[in-house]
């Protein structure tokens, strides 16, 4: 999956979400990866933190090679619900990397390990509470509004983290590969002197929607063939 998604980025996918009409579920603002510049794409392995670390170690029981667990720690900003033991298990698990509803620790300790970990930031404390185990805490992990499952495949980069149904991922990825294509173009024509007002056929699009104003810019760019907005 990861190889798939080598040329293309968060945006292209979220893009080619709209354009395939997939249900488009992205992070809440704010993720990143501990390391910059890392990348994530694997099966979603979903798990939920109820203060102990014990439910991790259980669901890398249930790991296959390349997955990524998805943590859902609530988005608490009270306490760092994974350090460097756990990414370590990780690794030895077979795991392609981390994403955090929440907070990690150990910073220094991630960056050496080089395993990718998608956290909403760093915090000294771990918890000190250990909550009642809810019966789908290995099946299903919350992140933001979405709800995440072993069905569900995970992208993340420097702009954040998406995820899609796994149902749907070869035709979004195929989808996201042509959208980049043609905004590669698109780039190399601007910096060659064509604006992309004169590929989009701007003017045309102002002269129909002037007769038409219920005609979008994005129904025009299906006629032209452009690929931005979607």
């Amino acid at each position: 999956m990861l190889k798939a998604f080598t040329d293309l980025s968060t945006p292209l996918v979220a893009d080619a979400c709209l354009r395939c009409a997939v249900p488009l579920r992205a992070a809440p603002p704010g993720i990143g990866a501990v390391v910059s510049g890392q990348r994530i794409a694997g099966r979603a392995l979903p798990v939920r933190h109820y203060g102990s670390v014990d439910v991790f170690l259980e669901a890398f029981h249930r790991a296959a090679p390349g997955d990524v667990l998805v943590i859902d720690n609530g988005g608490r900003s009270d306490e760092a619900c994974v350090g460097d033991l756990a990414v370590l298990e990780a690794v030895a698990a077979g795991l392609a990397g981390l994403v955090v509803w929440g907070l990690h620790r150990d910073t220094p300790e991630l960056v050496e390990i080089g395993l990718p970990v998608f956290s909403y930031g760093s915090y000294p404390p771990g918890p000190v509470r250990l909550d009642e185990r809810e019966p789908d805490a290995l099946s299903t992990a919350r992140f933001g509004p979405h709800l995440v499952s072993g069905d569900d495949v995970v992208f993340g980069d420097d702009d954040g983290v998406l995820f899609v149904a796994a149902g749907h991922a070869e035709r979004v990825l195929a989808t996201a590969h042509e959208i980049w294509q043609t905004e590669r173009e698109q780039a190399s024509r601007i910096r060659a002197g064509r604006t992309l007002r004169a590929q989009t056929a701007f003017d045309d699009y102002l002269a129909r929607r002037a007769t038409d104003p219920s005609y979008t810019f994005r129904q025009h760019l299906r006629r032209v063939g452009g690929a931005i907005e979607e």
